[in-house]
């Protein structure tokens, strides 16, 4: 079992349990996930759910290791967008890194501890709200391999950070301390190394006493709709074939040992 899911009274916790790669998803781990949040959504005893990994990493993105070995190329078929998806909402689909193509009615808030890169970075903007320990680190990192943002990254950055800030994200690739992010907007709270769990369940706690269908109907409103999303994600999709040809590559390379821990000088 790759994703853990536990209930705190009307808050869901679902945290990635592959902490032995920091939390990188492969493909059962990104079904686990979509399913996780499909029954998080249509579950009328939970209100609100926190999306987290375990250990001190939140996710490292897509398990280049398995991408290397070809499973990337495969997993295509299994995620792609048909030609007539419309509506977000309406037709849900899963994406590479599991949730990141879902509207849901109730609110997800990401609990950032440690790095959140690449598909990471994607599956923490798709959240509503992202708390974030001080020492956490955000990025594009996909960026050293040539692994293209196929889960919402160039849809959801610009909306957060504005269309400026998302452009240096998303092109440098570089790293981006917690309290950079969240001086730029990209993460809402920040707390001590250790705490983001915590701080996260106590927002989600506060969010539980509210009057639900309000506040729904208000986080729905300030969405973008589903058919525009899905057009987005749909516009988003075509780099795909970037992985083909720059992405298996790259992946064979970090499969291979360069760039760990981050680094930028070694690919």
């Amino acid at each position: 079992m790759t994703v853990l899911v536990t209930d705190q009274g009307r808050v869901r916790i679902v945290a990635i349990d592959r902490p032995e790669v920091r939390n990188a998803v492969n493909p059962t781990t990104a079904f686990a996930l979509y399913e996780a949040f499909m029954a998080f959504e249509a579950d009328v005893s939970v209100d609100v759910a926190i999306l987290t990994g375990q250990g001190a990493s939140f996710c490292a993105g897509f398990d280049l290791k398995a991408a290397a070995s070809g499973v990337g190329q495969a997993w295509q078929d299994a995620v792609m967008i048909p030609d007539d998806w419309q509506d977000a909402r309406l037709q849900p689909l899963m994406g590479p890194m599991g949730p990141s193509r879902l509207m849901l009615s109730k609110p997800v808030i990401a609990a950032i501890e440690g790095p959140a890169v690449a598909g990471g970075l994607e599956l923490a903007a798709w959240c509503d709200m992202r708390v974030a320990a001080k020492s956490a680190v955000l990025g594009v990192f996909c960026r050293r391999w040539g692994v293209p943002l196929i889960d919402g990254g160039t849809v959801r950055l610009p909306g957060l950070v504005g269309q400026g800030r998302a452009n240096d994200l998303i092109l440098t690739g570089r790293p981006v301390d917690a309290e950079e992010a969240h001086h730029i907007g990209l993460v809402d709270r920040l707390c001590a190394e250790g705490q983001a769990l915590a701080e996260a369940l106590q927002l989600a706690d506060g969010l539980t006493r509210f009057p639900q269908g309000c506040m729904r109907a208000d986080v729905l409103s300030a969405q973008m709709s589903g058919v525009d999303l899905a057009t987005a994600l749909r516009r988003e999709w075509a780099s795909f074939e970037m992985f083909a040809t720059e992405g298996q590559t790259g992946a064979a390379r970090f499969a291979a040992g360069k760039g760990r821990g981050g680094g930028f000088s070694d690919i």
